[in-house]
């Protein structure tokens, strides 16, 4: 079977699907990896073995004449393409990708895996959005949640029908890959690591309010932040404003890495202050690697703690909370961080390990292309 993986970068694909690509090819199944060029898409090929087809998207915003236009793009590609069953993933392909779907009679499988602004923040644009996914949400022949609250919310607002809805625990993590050290070891000065995007939703700007009290409180922390800055749509830091809370000195900025299990390792505690995620998969990672973790208590993120065990949950747009429970975890001794961290481990092995994730997606796949034939 001819198997479309639809997202809006390549680096998503490459840094979220690629278990996902090689299991449906170990299954014997031709993968497509559709979305917008940039540099991870030759390796999609070259490393992966896809076939990598590019679609220009913008990934921001509303506007009608270009989403007409990108359903347009979509259609042709499936036309073209002909795979037997798409999957699609963020809100652009879910929803335009699935109308294409529709249209050129191919099965689509869809994952909501993280609402963004359209349900944090309530504008014109959000309700648009809502009106949107209720009408092509019509149409998928499965949708999966990465947590229940999102579900919830879905059908609260009559946007999708119960029966054709799933739950997965996030994408999953690779527990072979990441996996904790032998021995727990405490960086000497402490070591907080934040992995996200350089947006308010990510709680970014809490994240360095939160590093200047924990430095107060105890000098020579170190806090790190890890990830890319995104001036798009109106919801990332600008580059000014995030170039003047660096000079500030209580923040290193990382950039970005493809070795993120390196850096996670290198840090005591892992902090994520958003505002709402699907399952954050850093989170994951860090509870696979045996590393504490401190994030807010919204949908997503506390699912990736049993506070007190692994982690700590704080208010959510609360920087002294985030604060305190950062301290809190700087001033356990070794022996409570390492229990931490093994509490994590089983978590991240019991509850999200991605063959939980792949055995879903290989099931949906076998069911939805039952008896169909997509290419001609």
């Amino acid at each position: 079977m001819r198997v479309a993986i639809v997202i809006n970068t390549s680096w998503n694909i490459w840094n979220f699907r690629r278990s996902l690509v090689k299991a449906l090819q170990a299954a014997g199944h031709e993968v497509l990896a559709i979305a917008p060029p940039d540099a991870y898409s030759e390796r999609l090929e070259t490393e992966l073995g896809c076939r990598f087809v590019p679609i220009p998207m913008e990934n921001k915003g509303t506007n009608p004449v270009k989403d007409a236009a990108l359903t347009r793009r979509f259609y042709r590609i499936y036309r073209r393409e002909r795979p037997d069953v798409v999957l699609h993933y963020t809100i652009k392909p879910n929803i335009y990708g699935t109308l294409a779907a529709r249209l050129a009679g191919i099965p689509s499988v869809n994952n909501v895996s993280g609402l963004g602004t359209v349900f944090i923040v309530k504008n014109l644009v959000s309700k648009v959005a809502l009106g949107l996914y209720r009408f092509a949400f019509q149409f998928p022949k499965r949708v999966f949640f990465q947590n229940g609250d999102d579900r919830q919310l879905f059908l609260e607002n009559g946007l999708v029908d119960q029966r054709i809805t799933d739950l997965l625990p996030g994408s999953g993590v690779d527990t072979d890959r990441f996996r904790p050290d032998p021995a727990y070891q405490r960086q000497e000065p402490f070591v907080f690591l934040m992995i996200g995007r350089v947006l308010y939703e990510k709680g970014v700007e809490e994240y360095f309010e939160a590093a200047q009290l924990v430095r107060e409180a105890v000098p020579g922390t170190r806090v790190q932040l890890l990830g890319g800055i995104d001036e798009s749509g109106g919801v990332g830091v600008k580059r000014a404003i995030f170039e003047e809370w660096l000079q500030a000195g209580n923040v290193e900025y990382l950039g970005t890495s493809d070795n993120v299990a390196d850096l996670i390792r290198q840090a005591d505690c892992v902090v994520l202050p958003s505002y709402r995620e699907g399952t954050p998969k850093t989170l994951l990672e860090a509870a696979a690697m045996g590393k504490p973790i401190v994030t807010t208590n919204v949908p997503g993120c506390r699912e990736t703690v049993v506070d007190g065990q692994n982690g700590l949950l704080c208010e959510v747009r609360n920087a002294s909370d985030l604060a305190a429970k950062m301290l809190q975890v700087l001033r356990l001794p070794v022996s409570g961080l390492a229990q931490m961290g093994r509490a994590g481990r089983q978590l991240a092995e019991t509850k999200f390990d991605e063959r939980l994730v792949l055995n879903k997606y290989l099931e949906v796949v076998r069911e939805v292309t039952a008896g169909h034939s997509g290419r001609r």
